[in-house]
């Protein structure tokens, strides 16, 4: 889940105190402070970049293990449908499964 920084929005327009929220991308950005009831608004900021990275190359970051270990799951094409390289969930996603019906 992203973590989003939120600032107050003091009477003038301006943007006070910032403070960060761990909320699924789905979610309504909020509009009131959740403990102070204040108006708030989502401030944009840069990604974080994770801890080591740049430090190997990129064969090594991409490889199966590295995403599997990082939590991500890699699907390869194959004939059947995507087939699962590395990581969690299904084995293989048929056609059917992401085809958006053309």
């Amino acid at each position: 889940m992203p973590m989003y920084v939120y600032a107050e929005v003091l009477p003038d327009g301006s943007l006070g105190e910032k403070f960060e929220v761990m909320q699924s991308i789905h979610a309504e950005p909020l509009t009131v402070h959740p403990e102070s009831g204040k108006p708030v608004r989502r401030v944009v900021t840069g990604f974080m970049i994770p801890k080591g990275f740049g430090k190997h190359d990129k064969k090594e970051q991409l490889s199966d293990k590295n995403l599997e270990k990082l939590g991500f799951t890699k699907y390869v094409k194959g004939k059947g449908g995507y087939e699962k390289a590395a990581g969690g969930g299904p084995d293989l996603l048929k056609k059917e499964h992401y085809s958006s019906g053309e």
